[in-house]
């Protein structure tokens, strides 16, 4: 078994630090979400390169050495985008990232739900890789739908908790964790049923295509 290179084994917080270094437009949760999103998508054509291309708005930053340019993809390849592609098992859904749980209050709760909205609108544009209009199979799409209603009332509510009421009682701040949370695990299960979806797509598409495909000629 061949090792990992220790470029491939960067951890969380390192590449963070390297996104951050080098401009990324995503934070790391939204990268995260992103590269989940383009891993699934239907588009037989989206290369690894082109979508982190597309991410810094179509031209890579400059780097200081090739080391640099290496370090940096090499690092999100083997960090994310290796390790995120398992997720497109039925036994190993993608979850979206936890969160360090504190006492709910309106700022906690604001915090929390731009956070959700990020990786859902993440996930949806590294979906359609750059393109306004994708091919879905039915379920994908009805998921879809599914997603960007609970994208919705998730923006709906950080603009609330942004702007909150003069008092509110812990219950009713307990109330609005749970019903968030309860969100949370509906975009989760949406965004499975789109990846696994648009798994079984491919694989009919190069099915299709090995069929069609003309005998060689020796």
């Amino acid at each position: 078994m061949v090792k990992a290179s220790k470029i491939d084994q960067l951890s969380d917080r390192v590449l963070r630090e390297l996104l951050k270094k080098h401009d990324c437009p995503l934070v790391f949760h939204e990268l995260r979400a992103h590269i989940m999103g383009t891993i699934s998508t239907p588009d037989m054509d989206v290369a690894p390169m082109q979508e982190l291309t597309r991410i810094w708005g179509g031209e890579l930053p400059e780097f200081a050495s090739q080391e640099d340019a290496q370090l940096l993809v090499t690092g999100i390849m083997g960090g994310l985008w290796n390790p995120l592609s398992k997720h497109q098992s039925r036994t190993n859904p993608f979850r979206l990232m936890r969160v360090k749980s504190t006492p709910p209050s309106y700022e906690y709760l604001a915090k929390l739900s731009k956070f959700r909205r990020e990786e859902i609108d993440a996930f949806i544009d590294g979906l359609f890789a750059g393109k306004d209009y994708q091919e879905f199979p039915e379920t994908a799409h009805k998921a879809i739908e599914n997603l960007s209603q609970i994208r919705s009332i998730v923006a709906g509510a950080h603009e609330l908790c942004a702007c909150p009421p003069a008092t509110a009682s812990k219950d009713q701040l307990k109330e609005t964790l749970e019903n968030l949370r309860n969100l949370f695990t509906a975009a989760e299960s949406e965004i499975n049923v789109v990846i696994q979806a648009c798994k079984t797509a491919r694989a009919e598409m190069l099915e299709t295509y090995a069929l069609e495909k003309p005998p060689t000629v020796h």
